[in-house]
């Protein structure tokens, strides 16, 4: 076990605890933008079903605000895919 503060030797691979963590999406910004404009696209669509019925003046069920849930749970995911909230995180050292 090499002592605190010393270097692996040139050429090294690093040991198994540090590497630092890869982003979800490796960090490529057209695949965050897909991904997450695709999940609020699709929150819409699901909601467009409940929310058309009660456009008509039907009362919506439990179903209804069920999907309604989902929807607002998908847009979040999206939301959440484009800030990248984990690969703009800064470690702290001890």
């Amino acid at each position: 076990m090499a002592a605190r503060g010393a270097e692996a030797a040139p050429g090294a691979a690093p040991g198994p605890g540090s590497a630092e963590p890869r982003p979800l999406f490796g960090g490529c910004w057209s695949c965050r933008l897909l991904s997450g404009a695709g999940l609020m696209m699709a929150a819409v669509w699901v909601y467009q079903g409940p929310r058309s019925a009660m456009k008509k003046g039907i009362p919506p069920s439990m179903g209804a605000i069920a999907q309604m849930c989902f929807a607002a749970g998908l847009g979040a995911w999206g939301i959440v895919i484009l800030a990248d909230p984990v690969g703009r995180r800064q470690r702290r050292e001890p």
